[in-house]
């Protein structure tokens, strides 16, 4: 990465001692080809699922990063004796770090399976959205009409059209992959993919939104498919062609006349943007409930600024606010912050050494028990989460729906048979058609939110904790559902027509709906679940987020791996390399919870359990550079990673673990116990299990509850 900022600085005509490049103009659209290929492939390897998994998290970082960055920049604006709209533009120029400068930083360093890199990649997500919303809040800082309506206008579009295009995708993509699949070569696929991924960003720039934007979040539902690794493969030299263009024409940016001129400028707001990344982002991530290490090294990871703030400089410079200055000097703070983006990254594992070392026992019992107490809270309002997630979520995405419906029908379907129909009889059968193609959104929309065996059990038990609130956002949607039939007819005719179709139809929708008709759209939605989630459930299941950076990573075994046909009780997995195995995949078949007795094979893809280094160190000798993961077929059970706190009255306290029976009994496995004092505890048979222990326990979702 550094090597090809230096050629783009020895290629550009700022560097007079050797043969420059005369037309910068094509550098500069192939560069742009390479961030949309980089953010496809980064959408690759981040599903919407993983970030609704560390959502919470990220967006609270991000929020913290953004806020602090923003008013150091205006700090540091006004410490320059800039006017008030140049220090705002400042702090939003130095408050986004670079996806596309971070996701090849990690890559490189072979750091991408750490447990820092996932929450890394998801907050850099979130901040690329807030990017969005940022540039519309300047533009009307700008011209001086800061209007809530129109930040708000902002807003509902960026939801509106992501959740069309999921929805979309996900119906479409996974099934025509699925059923191309035997006529997709590598040569094909990889033709078909960036031809998709070039599209959808070319529709995003017409929508109103960036190249970068379609670009990942095409990739994201392509995440989705079992495909997608394949895909990943035969995209990575085009990624890593275009990505090397993208640098050299960071390079050719570089002005050394400017970097001398204002070489004072440049260096404090270059130490301004590291120590505030790190200071914010380490904030950011312990308030979220991350370890100590996780968020050091995640807040060494963000000391760059990068595309956004290239943005948002051509932003002012197009308005006629931002001082002609500031352009190459932000450009000069973006390539010393690139260049030092590695070592900054690599300091982050001393750095914590160093902190670990000299931090007060006290503050250090302190911060691993908020995280270990977050991460229990999180498992105590799983009820009520999933209650207003699965309403919440149900409102949104059937509420775009409808609302998509009524503009198509206003915009195109109107005209169209009043053009071919006459203006009365072309209305009415544009109403009838429309209502018929709402119908079964509008039953979704109103019906019982989809739940959890085991919470659906409990609200069947006349639990009034969770009959209230079930019953009342039930409520809320049927009155949200008639109130869309209402307003759509009152577009076309009278309020008060409006509102005699409106419930007429509504109760026709509620009183008339077949069982042909359920059952059909039942079929509808199992399908766009099985859709969403047929690589992560196989493969990664849910709620992976746990302390003392332990995760789950998938390796596979090499034909030259000296634990190929060994049973995983003689392999010493465990004990020579701390890790536990969760799964095995073999071709389409999945093994959760394999039992000791199990071999492995040549081509298996193992889920393992551990630390990052735990991981790496057993990845040296299983993985294989050639990664191929086949079609799984097969529903599987989801396998899972939970806390659960061990009391006085549990009856496998002061018991060996060999003694307990919990795989037999639960079908889970213990990977990790924490100690009330806050030791962690690799298990082994003899470990004896004690009144206010965390047990860390892997297994079928289904059987937490009834382990609890």
């Amino acid at each position: 990465m550094l090597g090809y900022i230096i050629a783009g600085f020895l290629a550009s005509p700022n560097f007079h001692y050797l043969p420059s490049i005369s037309n910068l103009e094509n550098i500069e659209v192939w560069a742009q080809v390479g961030i949309v290929v980089i953010m496809f492939t980064l959408g690759l390897e981040f599903s919407y699922k993983k970030l609704i998994n560390s959502g919470s998290s990220a967006i609270i970082t991000a929020l913290i990063i953004i806020t602090g960055m923003t008013f150091a920049g205006f700090g540091v604006g006004r410490l320059l004796h800039l006017d008030t709209i140049n220090c705002i533009f400042l702090g939003g120029m130095i408050s986004m770090s670079s996806t596309t400068i971070i996701l090849k930083a990690l890559t490189d360093l072979g750091l991408r399976q750490k447990k820092f890199a996932s929450m890394v990649l998801a907050l850099l997500i979130i901040e690329d959205l807030f990017a969005v919303l940022m540039l519309v809040l300047l533009s009307s800082i700008a011209v001086g009409t800061v209007e809530s309506s129109e930040l708000l206008f902002a807003v509902g579009k960026l939801v509106f059209f992501l959740i069309i295009w999921f929805v979309v995708g996900v119906y479409v993509l996974p099934s025509f992959l699925s059923k191309a699949r035997s006529m997709l070569n590598d040569e094909t696929l990889l033709v078909c993919s960036l031809g998709l991924c070039f599209a959808m960003a070319i529709f995003s720039v017409m929508c109103g939104f960036s190249l970068e934007l379609g670009a990942f979040v095409l990739g994201s539902i392509l995440a989705g498919t079992m495909a997608a690794e394949r895909i990943e493969k035969v995209v990575k030299p085009v990624k890593d062609l275009f990505g090397a263009v993208f640098f050299i024409s960071v390079g050719m940016m570089v002005q050394p006349e400017v970097i001398a001129q204002y070489w004072g400028q440049i260096l404090l707001l270059a130490v301004v943007v590291i120590a505030g990344m790190i200071l914010f982002g380490t904030i950011g991530m312990l308030v979220t409930g991350q370890t100590l290490k996780v968020a050091l090294q995640s807040g060494f990871t963000l000391t760059q600024v990068g595309e956004f703030s290239f943005i948002i400089a051509s932003l002012g410079m197009s308005l006629g606010v931002l001082e002609a200055s500031l352009y190459p000097i932000i450009v000069a703070v973006s390539v010393i912050t690139i260049f030092t983006t590695p070592y900054f990254i690599k300091m982050a594992d001393p750095v914590y050494g160093w902190v670990e070392k000299h931090l007060p026992e006290r503050m250090r019992s302190l911060l691993t028990r908020y995280s270990a107490e977050q991460s229990e809270a999180d498992d105590t309002r799983g009820a009520w989460k999933e209650i207003l997630v699965s309403n919440v979520s149900r409102i949104v995405l059937y509420s775009v729906i409808l609302i998509a419906i009524i503009l198509v029908s206003r915009q195109y379907i109107d005209p169209l048979c009043a053009k071919y129909l006459g203006e009365s009889t072309g209305k009415i059968v544009c109403v009838a058609a429309s209502l018929l193609v709402m119908a079964p959104f509008i039953f979704a929309l109103t019906r019982g939110a989809v739940m959890s065996p085991q919470l659906r059990k409990s609200v069947s038990k006349d639990d009034t904790r969770y009959q209230v609130p079930v019953i009342a956002m039930r409520i809320i949607r049927c009155i949200l559902g008639l109130l869309f039939l209402v307003a759509f007819v009152s577009f076309s005719y009278t309020s008060t027509i409006g509102w005699i179709v409106g419930v007429v139809a509504f109760l026709l929708i509620a009183l008339f709906a077949s069982k042909s008709f359920k059952t059909r759209y039942d079929s509808l939605e199992q399908k766009f679940i099985d859709n969403l989630n047929i690589r992560e459930n196989t493969r990664f299941g849910t709620n992976n987020n746990i302390v003392d950076d332990l995760h789950q990573a998938y390796i596979e075994v090499s034909p030259n791996s000296p634990f190929v046909g060994d049973r995983l009780r003689d392999s010493g997995l465990r004990k020579d390399f701390g890790v536990s195995i969760s799964s095995i995949q073999r071709g389409h078949l999945m093994m959760p919870l394999p039992s000791s007795d199990a071999r492995i094979f040549p081509g298996d893809i193992l889920g393992v359990i551990g630390t990052d280094d735990q991981i790496k160190h057993l990845n040296d000798e299983l993985e294989h550079v050639e990664k191929a993961y086949t079609k799984l077929d097969v529903k599987q059970p989801e396998v899972s990673l939970r806390s659960i706190r061990l009391t006085a009255s549990s009856p496998i306290i002061g018991k060996p673990l060999a003694q307990t029976n919990i795989r037999e009994d639960y079908y889970c496995i213990i990977v990790k116990v924490q100690r009330a004092d806050g030791e962690f505890v690799n298990p082994q048979p003899d470990t004896v299990l004690h009144a206010g222990d965390l047990i860390w326990v892997v297994g079928d979702e289904s059987q937490f509850k009834k382990m609890k």
